[in-house]
């Protein structure tokens, strides 16, 4: 018998204990697997490397006061930005209150709006129709899907911020991009032309740099321009933006480190009990392995083995299931900022390493108590 089928009976011979170990570390896995996941997306991936090239303007106050639509070319005139668009959130009501029929809508300078977001895939006679329809909207692939819109669909949107304007879009453009967008993109014009009193505003405006070098004196020249008029700004990286999102739902940071740590401590308690049980059941089988020449470290190998071998079954269940649930999410309309991301290569392969390092250490101190014993007091064990 080799060694590791050695391991593996053992591992299993208590079949209910050991499954209901696995189970209890999948779960713990299942957790840890998607904070580092969120915590992720939130803080360490950049996007596409376009986004770095990418500015949001916005009222320094809040997001819901209005900033000129004339700042647009003033902000243009600064040395460093290529393209401006006015990125307004709509807000309307597509067919239903209900959660899957909600998807972001903005409307935009078409034209302007495809180079400031340049990783944008759309065939050129979908880009031109699109351009020339003032009443066409642009969809992302996701949400294309999602309703099984195509080329010409009608949108009818219910107004809520702009109301009582009511668009009716076609269909003009399906955008494929790294992200798989879920949102809508119409003209301004339509908006403006339709509902007067909105005219001359802008909510946001969606900025493209020349380099990402440009970018953070770009963002401080702009919001230098607006320091004292009546409506300052408040210019940040897209990625900044969208964090202020995040932000707003209180300190994640720590909640994210606060529950990885309960996680990782829950995962030791339940290896280190679980091993602690089966080694003092096996006193004296360790016992007789000694009078068959296993050595002290031959036996610790064996019980760490052992343990690393559960950890590491029940982390590969946990990391399946976290990819099935952060799939589920992501595709689900309700996804909204986690509607982008998705387990990567290091992120499972982290959750592996706390995984084994779990099963090491809750291991080491009950085994090599075993196989410190000798002989004779390990056959006299009645335990």
């Amino acid at each position: 018998m080799t060694l590791t089928r050695f391991v593996t009976k053992n591992a299993f011979r208590n079949r209910r204990r050991t499954i209901l170990t696995v189970i209890s570390i999948s779960v713990s896995l299942l957790l840890l697997t998607l904070m580092m996941t969120i915590w992720r997306s939130f803080y360490i991936d950049a996007g596409p490397p376009e986004s770095a090239l990418r500015l949001i303007t916005r009222h320094r106050v809040s997001l819901t006061f209005f900033l000129p639509s004339a700042y647009r070319e003033k902000i243009r005139a600064i040395p460093g930005v290529v393209n401006v668009s006015p990125l307004n959130w709509f807000g309307g009501k597509y067919k239903d209150d209900k959660p899957e029929n909600f998807f972001a809508q903005f409307s935009v300078d078409p034209e302007e709006i495809v180079k400031v977001y340049s990783e944008w895939q759309i065939p050129e006679d979908q880009k031109q129709a699109w351009f020339h329809d003032r009443a066409g909207c642009a969809i992302g692939r996701k949400l294309a899907d999602r309703h099984n819109f195509k080329i010409g669909d009608k949108i009818l949107l219910t107004g809520t911020i702009f109301a009582p304007f009511n668009p009716e879009l076609t269909v003009r453009a399906i955008i494929d991009s790294p992200e798989n967008d879920d949102s809508l993109y119409f003209n301004t014009l339509y908006v403006e032309e339709s509902v007067p009193r909105w005219k001359g505003r802008a909510g946001t405006f969606a900025i493209r740099t020349d380099s990402a070098e440009s970018v953070t004196r770009v963002a401080a020249a702009i919001d230098d321009m607006f320091r004292n008029s009546p409506q300052p700004t408040k210019t940040e990286t897209e990625k900044a933006f969208q964090l202020g999102f995040v932000s707003m739902m209180g300190n994640v940071k720590a909640f994210i480190l606060g529950i990885s740590s309960a996680v990782v401590f829950a995962i030791l308690l339940v290896s280190a009990n679980t091993m602690a049980m089966s080694i003092r059941e096996r006193i004296r089988e360790v016992a007789v392995l000694k009078t068959l020449g296993f050595t002290r470290n031959g036996i610790l190998a064996l019980f760490i083995g052992e343990a690393v071998a559960v950890a590491l079954i029940g982390g590969v269940v946990g990391i399946l299931l976290a990819q099935g649930l952060v799939r589920g999410v992501a595709n689900s309309p309700q996804g909204g900022m986690l509607q982008y991301i998705s387990v990567n290569p290091p992120t499972m392969a982290v959750a592996l390493l706390v995984a084994g390092f779990v099963g090491f250490v809750s291991a080491f101190f009950p085994a090599w108590r075993a196989a410190q014993l000798n002989i004779a007091e390990g056959l006299r064990h009645l335990g």
